[in-house]
């Protein structure tokens, strides 16, 4: 995938499992609510790949 795709893809990652957790949290679902944080993880490393690839490229 290409900067822009992994850092969109990682913001819709970390806003989905922000949601998954708070709902987790409200309905006490620790599974959710774990599945959630995991996905916030994986979104916030997506986007961090996209920001080295966008520096990747401006060298």
């Amino acid at each position: 995938m290409g900067e822009f795709t992994d850092k969109m893809k990682g913001t819709a990652d970390r806003t989905v499992g922000s949601i998954k957790e708070s709902v987790g949290k409200a309905t006490g679902n620790e599974e959710l609510e774990a599945k959630g944080t995991a996905q916030k993880l994986k979104g916030s490393a997506e986007k961090a790949v996209g920001g080295v690839k966008g520096t990747i490229n401006k060298i």
